[in-house]
């Protein structure tokens, strides 16, 4: 279907993002901590997480979001989900955007059973849909009797996985993933890729930040580089990518 005929998704006009951080680089979450006198305002500065980013998402794109670390990458995923509010700008979207990892809401001193439940409903799942996709969730984890363990006891990618898999169970209009591929093996990265596209062949629209330039180019079919809170360039995935990897080298 040609770009012009598909449906907008999501819509990023003129977005700012800026953060007030202490010289320890820990954000400042108060602005009453800001007012007070002493040595912590002196060390207090504004960095600008974002600068001027737009585009426009269609249904059907899988948009791999690529750059060096802290260029704003995730900050960008997190306005798109309204978790980061625009400092000026605006974003525009089809629905409630799902970051994976926020709004599937587990819980650690729970059974990984109990918050496949948890976590399905928090997806928009209703609990028979959630009985009737619990095995193949579990099975897309990788995670085997592990599932009735308490969540404290999983190892920080055994975690990451099962928040996938659960994600990855409900049909999403806008789906955010951030770096989640990078915690499983082969097989499981390639069980992601395949539902990824899924997503995508179903009218929705999936965000994807990876550091693998190679999991970018399998999976998404567009990119948006992000360098320093620009967005430098937006098109083609492969041609996003080369110009990108070129910059590196």
């Amino acid at each position: 279907m040609s770009e012009h005929r598909r449906r907008p998704t999501v819509v990023v006009d003129d977005v700012h993002v800026d953060y007030r951080v202490y010289a320890s680089g820990k954000r400042a979450t108060q602005e009453r901590k800001l007012l007070r006198r002493g040595p912590n305002l002196r060390r207090a500065r504004v960095v600008h997480a974002l600068r001027g980013v737009s585009f426009t998402a269609h249904e059907g794109d899988s948009i791999g979001v690529v750059g060096h670390n802290g260029s704003g990458k995730s900050t960008l995923l997190r306005a798109v989900a309204g978790l980061s509010v625009p400092t000026r700008g605006a974003v525009y979207a089809d629905g409630h955007p799902a970051l994976l990892g926020v709004n599937a809401a587990l819980i650690n001193d729970l059974s990984g059973e109990r918050n496949v439940i948890l976590g399905g409903l928090a997806m928009g799942l209703t609990p028979e849909e959630i009985r009737e996709r619990y095995d193949s969730i579990v099975e897309f984890a990788g995670i085997g009797d592990s599932i009735d363990l308490p969540m404290a006891t999983y190892s920080a990618g055994m975690g990451a996985r099962l928040r996938f898999a659960i994600a990855a169970a409900a049909t999403h209009r806008v789906l955010l993933i951030d770096e989640a591929l990078a915690v499983g093996d082969a097989a499981f990265r390639r069980r992601s890729e395949e539902r990824i596209r899924e997503l995508r062949d179903q009218a929705g629209t999936v965000f994807l930040v990876s550091h693998s330039m190679g999991t970018v180019r399998e999976t998404c079919n567009r990119g948006l580089w992000i360098d320093h809170g620009e967005l430098r360039a937006d098109g083609p995935v492969d041609e996003v990518v080369d110009a990108y990897e070129a910059s590196v080298r």
